[in-house]
Parts: structure tokens; sequence; C-alpha cells
């Protein structure tokens, strides 16, 4: 499994549950292997929530670097 499909595999299995739980998602952008960085969108209503930076690094961040330890970053769109 690619680390692309592991990401994915964690957003579909972990993340997207939570916040949709609230209103909102979070969509895959694009992964810089290199770089080891994530780009995501928050949709929905985690896209214009004041807290969006804190869901961001909390819950989508803290869950994506646990689970592939590849990624060093996570930014939004």
């Amino acid at each position: 499994m690619t680390t692309q499909e592991k990401i994915q595999e964690v957003i579909t299995t972990k993340i997207s549950p939570a916040l949709q739980s609230h209103g909102g998602d979070v969509a895959f952008v694009s992964y810089d292997e290199a770089a080891g960085a994530l780009i995501v969108e928050l949709t929905g209503a985690c896209g214009t929530c004041p807290y969006a930076q804190e869901t961001l690094r909390m819950t989508v961040e803290s869950a994506i670097r646990s689970e592939v330890p590849e990624v060093k970053s996570v930014v939004r769109a």
C-alpha cells in the first residue's frame, strides 16, 4: 500500500466520520512525498468554522501522523 493510499484510508475510516458528525469533512488534495507534506481541504461546516485550524492540527494531523509516520506536516489547501 502506498503512502497516499494509507493517508486516504485514514481519512475515510477515522477522520471523515468524526468530522461528518459535526457537519463537516476533509478531502485529500495532494501529498508531496519528498517533503512529507499532505494538503487537505476542510469542507462543509469545518471549512468555515473559526476553529478550523485547531481541527486541522488536533484531529486531522494527529490522526494522520499517528497512522502514517511518513507524513511530516498537514496544511490546508
